[in-house]
Order: structure tokens, then sequence, then C-alpha cells
């Protein structure tokens, strides 16, 4: 079991993993920049170790002060959170050769799922459904728009990587397409340095529902049911609720299937969330939702899934992170009540400002 372990990250998430840590006897460390000194999490840690300044590009986001945190501090472990380094290839990587446990994915794991268009190639393979469009590697205009024609406007350009609907764009009308996927393309490469898109069918009347996966080493692999996160804004969730209304229990079951087929697909271990976009044109049917993305570490949503299944998903974590088995089977995992979870934006619709 690990007996020591750093979280490397800030606020909420790193006060939640540590509470869920000491209930279970495990030593914890915080790290901390300039602006966090005097921070809740920092006074929450059995330890904790200055990292640098305020900027989190010097201080949070620096694996090898992470790192050497880590080894300064005697931990085993280190729990990323959510944000900063929680999907970080390279971050994953170092921890393995350092012989410090990475408290998520296998770095190939993380790797797979990176890139939008390489994963849904992943998924097609697997068995999971995708939804119908070019995932392909050749970029050129002309080429994309035979694509969005073959597939049928209305389509969606969206970026191979990174999310939150940037270097996306929905495309109505074939004469309005090369100015779109213009637009996406620069969009794209300014946020994500990454100018590649894909091609998909635009679904028309969408319901945006995830489902919990967890695996373990041993070859386990189980879901903990779904969250439907449709209620959006500017392509960021802003309401989370579990279980999704009107679900149909056959639907539930598909999906669940799905997403353990998507993670042992690709070796999976720990907490991840597998994003579908289902079609509610006519209603949540069981052959009507198609695979968007894997997101391969603990969601902020989170609690809406413990609160429906009377799980703690930091201790199943924790435990898999240990060598563990998964603490239930998919029989054992109960579905009761319902969790809502919702977002707060502040916002300045007139002048077109949002954070």
């Amino acid at each position: 079991m690990i007996k020591t372990l750093l979280i490397a990250n800030r606020g909420e998430i790193a006060v939640r993993v540590m509470r869920t840590a000491r209930d279970m006897g495990i030593r914890t460390i915080a790290v901390y920049s300039d602006a966090d000194a005097n921070a809740l999490h920092v006074r929450e840690a059995d330890e904790a170790v200055h990292i640098g300044p305020s900027a989190a590009k010097e201080s949070y986001l620096v694996a090898e002060k992470i790192l050497a945190a880590a080894k300064a501090s005697g931990a085993d472990a280190i729990h990323p959170g959510y944000g900063f380094l929680s999907e970080n290839v390279a971050f994953a990587d170092a921890c393995e050769k350092a012989g410090i446990i990475f408290v998520g994915p296998p770095a190939s794991a993380i790797k797979a799922m990176g890139l939008k268009d390489a994963a849904k190639v992943l998924m097609e393979k697997a068995g999971v459904p995708v939804v119908p469009g070019y995932h392909g590697a050749n970029q050129e205009a002309a080429f994309l728009a035979a694509e969005a024609d073959k597939i049928g406007y209305p389509v969606l350009i969206k970026a191979v990587a990174g999310g939150g609907g940037k270097g996306m764009r929905r495309v109505d009308d074939p004469a309005e397409f090369a100015k779109a996927l213009a637009s996406a393309q620069r969009e794209a490469g300014a946020a994500f340095s990454d100018e590649r898109v894909l091609v998909e069918k635009y679904v028309s009347r969408p319901r945006h529902i995830e489902i919990q996966v967890f695996a373990d080493a041993h070859g386990n692999a189980v879901y903990l049911h779904e969250r439907d996160c449709s209620l959006q804004r500017r392509h960021q969730k802003v309401i989370e609720e579990a279980p999704a209304p009107d679900m149909p229990e056959d639907m539930r079951r598909a999906m669940g299937e799905a997403a353990v087929a998507a993670a042992k697909a690709i070796g999976y271990r720990g907490a991840g969330t597998i994003e579908f976009i289902a079609d509610a044109s006519e209603g949540l049917r069981a052959d009507a939702f198609w695979f968007m993305e894997m997101n391969t570490r603990l969601q902020v949503e989170h609690p809406v899934t413990e609160a429906i299944t009377g799980t703690d998903l930091v201790e199943w974590q924790l435990l898999v992170a240990s060598g563990e088995p998964l603490p239930m089977t998919q029989e054992e995992i109960p579905l009761d009540g319902h969790a809502v979870e919702v977002r707060l934006y502040a916002e300045d619709p007139a002048l077109n400002l949002f954070s």
C-alpha cells in the first residue's frame, strides 16, 4: 500500500485527495507556489514543499520540481488531481522511470487517447461505436470538403488535440466549409500548437453522456454508470447529472459495456471517463450513441457518481495504484438516488467576456 502521497495540485482537488488519503492512513505531501503559501491544501497536508513562483508554468507545471519535491519528502506516489500534469504523458513516464507510483493510467494509455482522431481509429478496431466521419491524416482542404460531402451536412469540424470547444465549427452548407475549416485550423493551432482537424456528422439533437470507468492491473474493468452533461455553455459543461434522465436500462448497459471495451482496448488502469454523444431525436436508444473521447483522469464531476454508487473514487484510485484489485465487481455496484453538480461561470454577454 502507498505510504506517502504527494498531491501535484492545489485547491479543492488537493484537499479532496488528502482527506481520503488521511482516512486510509496515508501520509500526505502538499506542493505550493508563492501565491498559495497560506492555502487550505497547504494547511491540510502533513508536510508542504515550496515549488516556485505564483505562475503555474513556473511551479505546478514544472515536472522536475514536482519530482524533486516527491524525492525530498520521501513520497512513493504522486496523485496529479485534475488539470495541470494529470494527462501529461511525459510526466507519467517520468514518474515511472523515477520509481514513483503515478496515481493514474499508464503513459501509453494517456497517449492512446490524447488525440481524437487516433483514439477514434482505436475505438473502431475495438468495436466501440464512433460518430460517422473522417478521422484520417489527410488535411488538404479540398479532400476534407469532399469528405464532408460524403458525410452529409450539417457537419462538425473539430481539432484533433485539446477540447473546450476550441477549433470546433459547425458547417451547414458546402459553400461555408472552406472558411470554417481555415478558422478552425487557426484556432486549433493557436490553442494546441496543432492545426489538424477531423470532420464528423453533426448530431442535431444530441445528448452528451459520459460513463465512469475503472480498471485495475489484474485485468478487471467496470463502469460506475453514467453522468449526463448535455446542458452546456460555449461547449463547457454547466450541469452534471447522475443518472441520466430517461436513460433506458438496455442503453445504460450497452454504453457501460462499450466504455469497458474502450478501457480494455488500451490497457487502462485507474479512473477514466468515456464521453459519448447520443442522438435524442427519437429518445435515447441503445443503437444511437457514439464514442467522442476519453478523459484519462479523475473528473471534476466525480462526486455525482460517488453519490449514486456510495463509493469513494479517490480511495479506489489509491487502492488500484497500490496494486490491489477493484473493490467491487460489476454486479455489486449500486445505482441509488439522483445527484446534480452545477458549475458557476462569471460572464458579461454584452462584452463577450467570460471565465
